[in-house]
């Protein structure tokens, strides 16, 4: 049966071209006020007034949902590292403390200590911790969410993890893409050798997450005593030509080239761009990459350096937003507190925000021809808010404000008392 939302106050539709959004595009939200959506199984099959959606010949059977608040499409979360076993306290009250990223690490901290309970952790347990954690992400409005491996950098856990969200797969709605992210850093094993080790994964842990359709992405993290720009030029275009689209963490925390690297390999986006520079915005434009920003991972790190969205978009670069939810540098996993995040520490507006956390960040993780805006034809992904207003959704933070989820047509969430 069809089902009808109506008494919609505010619809963001972002109806458009069929591409990321850069520049003006950004704030063009497609807002309709006193709106419907009608949805026909997994599919929209007609947004906008309220009066006119009401007339379709499938209103008039439809199941009526009466709303009450705002409408958007979904959030696309396209950027987390949401498989892992254990928080890591033991870094966060180092860093509570005064440490430094380089300092924790040092001390045996950040992504090197997450690996033994990855390693110790049983497959099942780990898809249905995942799981769990979707829960979490769909009762704050995201549908979509990108998941990387990365902490378990040997073959055996890094297929292991990419299984987990496969088997999770099958226990939540929240739909998830699948990227291998072996080289995030060198294990101990490897005793600082970032050569030897990513030839190891080039070698063996990269064709086989290829072979086996384990993964849609591959990513790397390129710093300052991590990855090189020329090993992740390397590593990105052997992705490539195993079937795997190239992402790359860049610029997060000094200017080393690795945006400029990715870009070069055919990056679909590159992640956090705390310290791009002009060069590295002109080769992201050049090549096609968006810049996806995560700025609650600036927030959780204290850190008084934002990337700059602005000139990102004057640019005419498409930008996404994302959480980076992590166990070590942003457990967050709301994508309401990115928008915010967004708009009072990179300068952003609301309708750009919005933008960035639904259609570009669909469309960085390529999916933007089905996902990311509410218009007839698209995935019925839609996310309704108690508000008024869409711009409550930035202005308000600390609180979900999500009432209801709807995944593939299907409500998945839905807070008791409302909607």
């Amino acid at each position: 049966m069809a089902i009808l939302f109506t008494n919609i106050k505010q619809l963001l539709t972002f109806a458009g071209d069929n591409a990321p959004r850069a520049g003006a595009a950004m704030r063009e939200t497609g807002l309709v006020k006193n709106a419907a959506v009608l949805v026909e199984g997994a599919v929209i099959a007609a947004a906008g007034p309220r009066a006119a959606v009401s007339r379709h010949p499938l209103a008039k059977k439809a199941r009526v949902v009466e709303v009450n608040g705002v409408c958007l499409p979904g959030f696309v979360d396209s950027h987390t590292h949401a498989v892992f076993a254990e928080p890591r306290l033991k870094d966060f009250s180092m860093r509570a403390a005064g440490a430094s990223y380089p300092e924790i690490k040092a001390a045996g901290g950040g992504i090197v200590s997450s690996i033994g309970a990855v390693r110790a952790q049983a497959p099942g347990a780990m898809a249905a911790q995942l799981a769990g954690r979707a829960e979490r992400f769909l009762e704050c409005g995201t549908t979509t969410a990108e998941v990387k491996s990365g902490y378990g950098l040997n073959l055996e856990s890094e297929l292991k993890m990419l299984r987990a969200v496969r088997a999770a797969a099958g226990l939540t709605p929240l739909e998830m893409l699948p990227t291998l992210l072996a080289a995030h850093s060198v294990p101990p094993e490897f005793n600082g050798d970032a050569q030897r080790y990513l030839d190891y994964v080039m070698a063996e842990i990269l064709p086989k997450a290829a072979s086996q359709k384990l993964a849609v992405f591959a990513d790397i993290f390129c710093e300052k005593g991590y990855f090189t720009p020329g090993q992740t030029a390397a590593y990105l275009k052997e992705a490539a030509r195993l079937g795997l689209k190239p992402k790359v963490h860049s610029e997060q925390l000094s200017n080393y080239g690795g945006t400029r690297a990715g870009a070069a390999a055919g990056a679909v986006s590159a992640d956090h761009a705390d310290h791009v520079y002009a060069e590295d915005i002109a080769a992201m434009r050049k090549a096609g990459t968006i810049a996806t920003l995560l700025p609650a991972s600036n927030f959780y790190l204290g850190l008084t350096k934002y990337p700059p969205a602005r000139e990102i978009i004057s640019e005419g670069v498409p930008v996404a937003l994302a959480t980076d939810f992590n166990p070590g540098t942003c457990p967050c996993w709301n994508m309401q507190f990115v928008l915010a995040a967004a708009c009072t520490h990179c300068a952003m507006t609301p309708e750009e925000a919005v933008c960035a956390a639904t259609v570009n960040g669909a469309w960085a993780l390529g999916i933007g021809d089905r996902v990311g805006a509410a218009v007839p034809g698209r995935q019925a992904d839609l996310a309704f808010f108690d508000a008024g207003d869409y711009r409550e959704l930035c202005y308000y933070f600390g609180a979900n404000q999500c009432m209801m989820t709807v995944k593939k047509g299907k409500m998945v969430y839905r807070r008791r008392g409302k909607a």
